[in-house]
């Protein structure tokens, strides 16, 4: 089967709230992210962050691509933030995560929270992510990137299922691909002309595609995944934009699959569908380690 990842217990989900009877206010420097961009949850949210313009507001760590403990338990440097908020927390402490510097406390480890949280409590600003009217569609594009992407993607290149799932899970795949493909055909982006948080999670998705579920699917099927020319020419025009291609850590990427993968790898895991780019490594102390080489650096590259 492909890679399957350990996940935060989802048993923290406070909001940022408006005031100061929500329990966690709006407060300028109150709050801490701990992110992984290898995680796509955590991709997705450090996108947002730059997108918002947030680096003087809430700071970010960024932890390594794979927790340096091989016991289990997650990273070490979050362990204190999950046992301060929740008494002998039994599960193993991962990004990504929202932290209270003021009661060292975790608010939320729910990625969708997290991101609506910075658009709408900090993102005044910025642009907007969550355009009024908009909310239902955007969670529609969402429902599409999990189960008709992600979901499918992993089935279809699941080792030793049958062929019937493998197919179905295959034509659900170029299904939601065909949807959003049509949908890019009258604009620059899935809700119109202007970046929504619908753009950012479906980037992550076509990320996540073709850098990890890639590798499990076989060349004809990667291949066919390809024939959405519209779709990998708006991944490629949004990896050129500050606020997500400098967040892609391609090695950390491909460390965090192999150190979780029990599948075999297909032979689609020769053909890159795009040539994400590379960011020099990161020099920012408060970032911490940055991205390292592309492991998979011989792969042929099509559609660029």
């Amino acid at each position: 089967m492909s890679a399957t990842y350990p996940k935060a217990v989802p048993s923290f989900q406070s909001r940022i709230g408006r005031d100061a009877r929500s329990g966690f206010p709006a407060v300028a420097h109150r709050y801490r992210l701990h992110l992984t961009p290898s995680c796509p949850s955590c991709l997705r949210i450090a996108v947002t962050h730059s997108l918002l313009g947030l680096h003087d507001v809430l700071p970010v760590t960024l932890l390594p691509a794979v927790p340096d403990a091989s016991d289990g338990n997650g990273y070490p440097a979050l362990r204190p933030l999950y046992e301060a908020s929740s008494h002998l927390y039994p599960g193993p402490a991962l990004a990504p995560v929202l932290s209270d510097d003021w009661t060292g406390r975790i608010v939320s480890t729910h990625a969708p929270d997290i991101v609506q949280d910075l658009t709408r409590r900090f993102g005044a600003s910025g642009p907007r992510l969550y355009p009024d009217g908009a909310d239902a569609r955007i969670e529609e594009v969402g429902r599409l990137c999990e189960q008709g992407i992600d979901v499918a993607a992993q089935r279809a290149g699941q080792y030793g299922a049958d062929a019937a799932g493998r197919d179905a899970a295959l034509a659900a795949l170029l299904r939601g691909l065909g949807v959003l493909e049509r949908r890019l055909a009258s604009s620059d982006h899935l809700l119109g002309e202007h970046l929504t948080a619908a753009d950012v999670q479906l980037w992550v998705t076509l990320v996540q595609l073709d850098t990890v579920h890639r590798w499990h699917l076989d060349a004809a099927t990667v291949y066919r995944i390809t024939d959405h020319p519209r779709l990998w020419s708006y991944a490629r025009r949004l990896a050129a934009h500050p606020a997500f291609g400098p967040h892609l850590d391609l090695d950390g990427i491909a460390r965090r699959h192999h150190a979780h993968c029990r599948g075999r790898e297909a032979a689609g895991a020769a053909v890159r569908i795009v040539d994400w780019p590379r960011p020099s490594p990161r020099t920012d102390t408060e970032a911490g380690a940055g991205a390292g080489p592309d492991t998979g650096a011989a792969v042929k590259t099509l559609g660029s």
